[in-house]
């Protein structure tokens, strides 16, 4: 895998967990066979496919997004999308939006799948100083600026309290964000672990 992309973010006076680069970005996770978005050959972060039309990405990404999806695939789906959705301001709208109204429902998925785009758009709009977001950072920052992420996935373990994989993927929200949130959810995650197959391949990328 290419090294992920070194950020220096001031988000907390107090430390955070050490990452090499924005933790719901820069590293893919083992999903096995799972079906998600087109991605490039390559091993790096940011390999996507070459001819993917991102004009399809919001009806694509929700489409994978169902009921029986489980919580790891659908961070690699919202990873991915992520990443393409900054290549277009009104795709990354859309489909930050289509997700969004999505959790009008009692749906803890739908409240997972709404926080990690935010966040990870969030993390984009952190990038401009890279390359490869230089123009579109400023863009997704504004996308997300009034929108809490962290309260979005606070909101889907309440309606799934418990769940290792949701708290996996609260560790990984908070962890530029919050250390102690960071670290309790992390706990809770390497606790559960043994009961999610998925989470139990990606549990290296969080520490206690």
């Amino acid at each position: 895998m290419k090294r992920c992309l070194l950020i220096v973010t001031v988000v907390l006076a107090l430390a955070t967990p050490v990452f090499a680069g924005p933790p719901l970005l820069c590293h893919p996770f083992d999903i096995g066979s799972a079906r998600s978005l087109p991605w490039g050959t390559g091993s790096g972060w940011l390999e996507t496919s070459p001819g993917y039309d991102v004009s399809h990405l919001t009806t694509d990404t929700v489409a994978l997004l169902t009921p029986t999806t489980p919580v790891v695939v659908r961070m690699e789906t919202l990873r991915r999308a992520a990443i393409y959705a900054s290549r277009d301001r009104a795709v990354a709208v859309q489909l930050l939006t289509r997700l969004t109204e999505r959790t009008h429902t009692r749906d803890a998925n739908a409240w997972l799948d709404a926080a990690y785009l935010t966040e990870a758009l969030r993390q984009i709009g952190r990038l401009g100083q890279t390359s490869a977001f230089r123009d579109s950072a400023p863009q997704m920052a504004e996308v997300v600026r009034n929108i809490d992420g962290v309260a979005m996935i606070d909101k889907a373990l309440l309606l799934d309290a418990g769940d290792p994989a949701l708290e996996f993927a609260a560790a990984l929200i908070n962890a530029d964000r919050n250390r102690a949130a960071y670290t309790e959810h992390a706990q809770r995650a390497r606790a559960g672990a043994a009961r999610d197959a998925l989470v139990a391949r990606n549990i290296g990328m969080v520490q206690n």
